[in-house]
């Protein structure tokens, strides 16, 4: 059922992780240190901060442990690690060893198609099945939380529109692994609101209880028209990048993730509360342009907030 304007949606930022893996300039780590510290100031509470991946396939990535070695101990924020195989999961739980703080999430991932799939993890469905239940039990057992990112759900860029009953599968499969977060991700940009209203509707049904996310890329502009109507489907987590940084380096013509800014505007002017200080994200945005050496995509980097009150004379 449709919710009404209102109510509270927790922001996931991706920024520092999904935002800069497609980067050809490499961001030092003092930097991402620096941004992330940044982007708790303004009030983000679940941040993505690295990904354990092959340092020759995303050498972005490469510092990660570096990055979440540095990270301020702050016990009201969660640190995600994304982790695409058990060895990914075994490096996020070397993070806590020595009691240290590490990551809290292994954010797992399967791929919805064998195309997509066999070019991103090297992995079937079948097999990406197998393997992300014995991360999540990993992760279950290391003190982790347990969560997955249905990949290219809304569409696949090898094998077009990827059914809708196939995602609601998926999902009940990874509910009964033991996820206790379930995102539905449109990794290239295809979706549109009908679409992710009618997947949120039959993976709540296929996986009741489970909390879900949605995560957007701005590919084709769809993106925060998509975000709202996953709000207005109840869906209550949402990631975006500041800046709307982001793609995927296995994706053909991948673009930038929905921004923060963008996604806090909108959500502000529609009385729905999140926690985030937009005056906060533009200067961010701002700050960061220069290192990463272009404007940033996001509209309100650009154009800045709106109030609604009259300009004054």
């Amino acid at each position: 059922m449709a919710q009404a304007s209102g109510g509270h949606v927790q922001i996931v930022e991706v920024g520092a992780r999904d935002g800069l893996q497609n980067e050809k300039a490499v961001i030092t780590t003092a930097d991402k240190v620096a941004l992330l510290t940044r982007l708790i100031d303004a009030g983000a509470r679940r941040l993505e901060v690295a990904s354990f991946v092959n340092p020759a396939r995303v050498p972005q990535m490469a510092d990660g442990e570096a990055v979440i070695a540095a990270l301020p101990d702050r016990p009201d924020v969660s640190y995600i690690g994304l982790v695409l195989n058990k060895r990914g999961v075994l490096r996020a739980l070397e993070t806590r060893e020595g009691g240290r703080r590490g990551v809290d999430e292994a954010g797992c991932v399967l791929v919805a198609s064998d195309s997509f799939g066999q070019r991103n993890q090297g992995q079937t469905i079948a097999e990406g099945l197998r393997e992300n239940r014995e991360m999540l039990r990993l992760a279950r057992e290391g003190g982790l939380v347990p969560q997955v990112t249905i990949s290219a759900a809304f569409g696949c860029p090898f094998e077009g529109l990827v059914p809708a009953e196939r995602i609601a599968s998926l999902a009940a499969e990874m509910a009964d692994a033991g996820a206790v977060e379930i995102a539905l991700a449109d990794t290239i940009g295809v979706g549109v609101p009908a679409q992710v209203e009618d997947l949120f509707g039959r993976v709540r049904e296929a996986a009741p209880g489970v909390r879900l996310r949605a995560h957007f890329h701005n590919t084709r502009g769809t993106g925060i028209a998509n975000a709202w109507a996953a709000v207005r489907a109840g869906v209550a987590v949402l990631d975006s990048s500041l800046g709307g940084l982001g793609g995927c380096p296995f994706a053909p013509r991948a673009t930038g993730n929905i921004s923060t800014e963008d996604l806090v505007y909108m959500l502000d002017r529609s009385g729905v509360e999140h926690g985030l200080d937009l005056d906060a994200l533009i200067a961010i945005n701002h700050w960061f342009e220069p290192l990463i050496g272009r404007p940033l995509p996001s509209m309100l980097g650009k154009a800045g907030g709106w109030s609604g009150a009259p300009a004054a004379a």
